[in-house]
């Protein structure tokens, strides 16, 4: 397969940049009469103008818990060998029975990139990708959850994607 060289000649002295110019300014001009769109986050939480977030959306993660409140996690270790970005820390324990529990189990948020393979993978159904996304803290360590946080939260679950709705429609 042979190199080919293309050479490109600029414009000449005798090019005119007024006809671009016009076009340019007649988009921006255009762009002045049409509705603006935009939303004032804090005070305006509700859907504006038809905006809504996905119910695909990936944020905060959350435990299941069961009818007696204890997290219904078996430490089967499969969310952090799953996990891409290393950030679930999980330490199993077992009781007298024989069954197994975490002792420790944490996700740190900051590393996290929302991925839901750790949703997809629990064979339990006990971690969740959650839609909520507001979870501004004041310092590193907050975005470490633990399992007493990751119990305590009750927003909704991200229903992830379909394969058999591949448009999600």
């Amino acid at each position: 397969m042979a190199i080919t060289v293309r050479t490109i000649r600029r414009p000449g002295q005798g090019t005119s940049y007024t006809r671009a110019t016009l076009k340019g300014m007649a988009i921006t001009f255009k762009h002045l009469f049409q509705k603006k769109w935009t939303m004032e986050y804090p005070e305006e939480r509700d859907a504006h103008d038809g905006w809504t977030l996905s119910n695909r959306w990936r944020g905060t993660h959350r435990m299941a818990v069961d009818e007696n409140g204890k997290a219904k996690c078996v430490a089967c270790g499969l969310c952090p060998q799953v996990c891409p970005a290393n950030c679930i820390r999980l330490v199993p324990g077992e009781d007298e029975q024989g069954n197994r529990y975490p002792l420790v189990f944490e996700i740190d948020e900051f590393r996290c990139v929302f991925c839901g393979y750790c949703q997809e993978v629990c064979p339990e159904e006990a971690i969740h990708v959650g839609v909520h996304y507001e979870n501004a803290e004041t310092s590193r360590d907050g975005f470490v959850y633990d399992l007493e946080r990751l119990m305590q939260q009750t927003h909704e679950v991200s229903s992830l994607w379909d394969p058999n709705d591949a448009k999600g429609q």
